[in-house]
């Protein structure tokens, strides 16, 4: 655990980053089962949020409970949010959220729990959130008040414009809340306009708040919420103002905090090669400059002062940033063949065995040809053994049009429709498009895998030994000499971030395979976000012929073209991102100085953490 104090490296809250996401969410957990012990007589008044970050941490205090070691019997539970229209029982309510997750696990009295009804038509709640408020004072106030943050920085529903003085009432739900809720409600449209909330002032009369951030998803808001001023547009910054406030996030969460993405303007840091990687190349696109044009007076502009002084001076480290970058562009991604190789050639150790067996896991049927579709066609061409294993089988995302639409084929052929079930119609589209993609790239069928993992069909999403398993055996059976994941973990569904969680679980139980030490692991990115030049160990040169076979191969994904039901933040067609992304790193790599080329996938090192 890494803490920065408020008043430190620009922070005006404290915050615990802790190694993981499960490590962050452990020490929460930690806190409010002290919390509920120190309750005594009177007991412990708690407020709690939902979504998928606490879910981990309601896992934990249930196990203390069932192990014995946690009792709620005194505790008071009062919840932040519902959304406004949908009955206590309706699967996608925060009241069958709260009591699936964490209350039908613990002994907290039924008495005792408080959540917000989003049952009562429009004119009854105010009355009802005086009524919660009143509940609020006569339990004596908030002890601990537990939060998540949404991306545009709201905590509970108070959305962007939520004042400090706020108090309990039904709200309007922001335009990206509702796009971050389409999954579980099957599409935009189905997700409720508005909720009721408990208020900013409500939430910072607690004692102590806690507020745990995990993903890359929640990086900026995070930082507006750290280092930016209280702004309404950003209600969770409020917490600017409390006495007692702590966030506890992952790496990946605290990614854009000046003390994680510049540490040294914090303070003297180790410098490895790295982190001087990193500060060079991030000096260089502030500058505008290419890296090996860079002057002291560049440096020391962005606080690189005690870099030069331990690393020989501008041009040593200049030259270092600039040969790391150039040693990570290949066009070779399973390494050059004996008979290629040339004289002056940068001996790689990925050179050593040619053809190699390759695995490619793609969490949803199309995230394989969207972030590395050119480099899957440059491995099937060089002549090695490529694999593909498509996790989920991403129903989810088929619209019911698309399903109409298989069916008005198969009738206009005088065929039956080979079931009546559609959701396994819409696995059956996602299939034959993912095939049809492949072929496209060269890839046999017979080297096409669908795992059907399944937490996607699980409520929740949960994960458990059956989903890891498959992956197992998937890796025993194919025992790459590379194998490629998807790192895309801005994805607004959270299935990547879970299939990478499966895939490490995977790799443990694996440990002491000897193919498994000689492995190569890397991470692509496509859908959602790319690398950044210093992250990246492998970077694939594409030439316009290429990036049009890359392009045909993602428009085999006919039901997500024309809008996809999921498509996050960025309305753009997956192909169109695709390319965007690609020329922009190669656009990035040409301003820094090196080769100029039509598009870059780039690829960033892994070593089974999933951060």
């Amino acid at each position: 655990m890494h803490l920065i104090g408020a008043g430190t490296a620009r922070n005006r809250i404290a915050v615990i980053v802790a190694p993981s996401a499960a490590a962050a969410a452990e020490h929460v957990a930690g806190m409010i089962a002290d919390a509920i012990r120190a309750g005594g007589q009177r007991g412990t008044v708690l407020v709690l949020p939902t979504g998928g970050t606490p879910v981990p941490v309601y896992r934990r205090l249930a196990a203390e409970h069932r192990e014995g070691r946690l009792s709620l019997a005194r505790t008071t539970c009062f919840n932040l949010d519902e959304y406004q229209g949908l009955a206590g029982t309706d699967r996608n309510s925060y009241r069958r959220f709260m009591r699936e997750q964490f209350f039908d696990h613990v002994d907290c009295p039924a008495d005792r729990i408080h959540i917000p009804r989003g049952d009562l038509p429009a004119a009854e709640v105010p009355a009802h959130a005086a009524a919660y408020e009143r509940a609020v004072q006569v339990a004596g106030g908030i002890d601990l008040a537990f939060l998540g943050i949404g991306r545009n920085g709201h905590i509970g529903f108070n959305e962007p414009g939520s004042g400090k003085d706020s108090r309990t009432r039904l709200v309007w739900l922001d335009a990206a809340t509702r796009r971050d809720a389409a999954r579980d409600f099957g599409g935009e449209s189905h997700v409720p306009r508005g909720g009721v909330t408990m208020g900013v002032a409500t939430i910072l009369s607690a004692r102590r708040i806690v507020l745990l951030a995990v993903g890359e998803a929640k990086a900026e808001a995070l930082a507006r919420v750290v280092e930016g001023a209280p702004d309404p547009h950003c209600p969770a910054s409020w917490l600017q103002d409390h006495p007692d406030c702590l966030i506890v996030c992952d790496p990946a969460a605290a990614a854009r905090l000046t003390a994680v993405r510049s540490p040294w303007l914090a303070g003297p840091v180790a410098w490895d090669d790295p982190l001087a990687r990193r500060a060079v190349t991030g000096c260089a696109l502030a500058a505008g400059k290419p890296i090996l044009a860079l002057t002291e007076a560049d440096h020391q502009e962005h606080g690189l002062h005690q870099l030069l002084a331990e690393r020989g001076g501008v041009h040593e480290v200049n030259l270092a940033a600039y040969r790391g970058l150039h040693a990570a562009i290949t066009g070779w991604p399973g390494g050059k063949p004996p008979e290629r190789r040339r004289p002056g050639d940068i001996p790689r150790a990925r050179d050593a065995v040619h053809p190699k067996t390759v695995l490619i896991l793609s969490p949803h049927p199309d995230d394989d040809v969207i972030g590395m579709g050119g480099t899957l066609i440059r491995l099937v061409d060089h002549g090695h053994a490529v694999h593909v294993a498509h996790m989920t089988s991403g129903a989810n995302a088929v619209a019911g049009p698309d399903v109409e639409r298989f069916l008005d084929v198969a009738a206009g052929a005088g065929l039956a429709a080979p079931t009546a079930d559609r959701r396994a119609l819409k696995a059956a589209i996602r299939r034959a498009e993912a095939r049809s993609a492949t072929r496209a790239c060269g890839l046999p069928d017979e080297r096409v895998r669908f795992l059907d993992l399944p937490f996607y069909e699980r409520p929740g999403r949960t994960v458990d030994d059956a989903d890891v398993e498959r992956v197992v055996a998937l890796l025993a059976e194919v025992q790459p000499h590379q194998c490629y994941a998807a790192g895309d973990l801005r994805d607004p569904n959270g299935t990547h971030r879970r299939c990478l969680e499966i895939l490490a679980a995977a790799m443990a139980r694996l440990s002491g395979a000897p193919w498994l030490a000689a492995c190569e692991w890397f991470l692509y990115r496509g859908a959602w976000d790319g690398w950044a030049p210093h992250e990246l160990a492998m970077a694939v040169p594409l030439a316009p012929t290429d990036v049009e076979r890359k392009r045909r191969a993602i428009l085999c994904h006919r039901s997500q073209a024309d809008g996809a039901l999921f498509p996050g933040e960025d309305r753009r067609e997956f192909w169109q991102r695709a390319e965007d992304r690609c020329a922009a790193a190669a656009m990035e790599l040409d301003r820094l100085g090196l080769a100029q080329y039509a598009a870059i996938e780039g690829f960033a090192a892994w070593d089974g953490t999933v951060l």
